[in-house]
């Protein structure tokens, strides 16, 4: 009962995900992933985990446009995004996108309150004081 619940990707858990090579990887992700991952297969970041090299600490890259593998899954790796290397642990969760969707470009924009004179109605605020 506890494997019915468990992480699933497509049907399948995640020991079974880690036990695939890419190119079986590759079928049950998205064409888009897949076709990236193939003409990348050789690449050397994917290499360092495809090796089983047991990875110690963390992996600094600016390449955004990895796709995570199964291999990489608990493994923090940082991703820069312009301006500095944001740390992106890997979850199951994360299978098939790209590094780059976890590490953002642009901050959020936070408007803060207006001040006076800012508006009509706040340059009167002040007058009545």
């Amino acid at each position: 009962m506890d494997e019915y619940y468990g992480f699933r990707y497509k049907g399948k858990t995640l020991e079974d995900l880690q036990k695939m090579s890419l190119r079986e990887f590759s079928k049950i992700i998205s064409s888009r992933s897949r076709r990236n991952l193939l003409r990348n297969e050789s690449d050397p970041f994917y290499q360092k985990f495809e090796k089983n090299i047991d990875v110690d600490g963390t992996i600094r890259t600016h390449r955004r446009d990895i796709i995570v593998i199964p291999k990489m899954v608990e493994k923090t790796i940082n991703v820069y995004n312009g301006k500095e290397f944001v740390p992106v642990v890997i979850t199951e969760e994360m299978l098939g996108h790209y590094l780059g969707e976890f590490a953002l470009t642009r901050k959020r924009l936070r408007h803060g309150k207006a001040g006076i004179g800012a508006t009509k109605s706040s340059t009167a605020i002040s007058e009545r004081k």
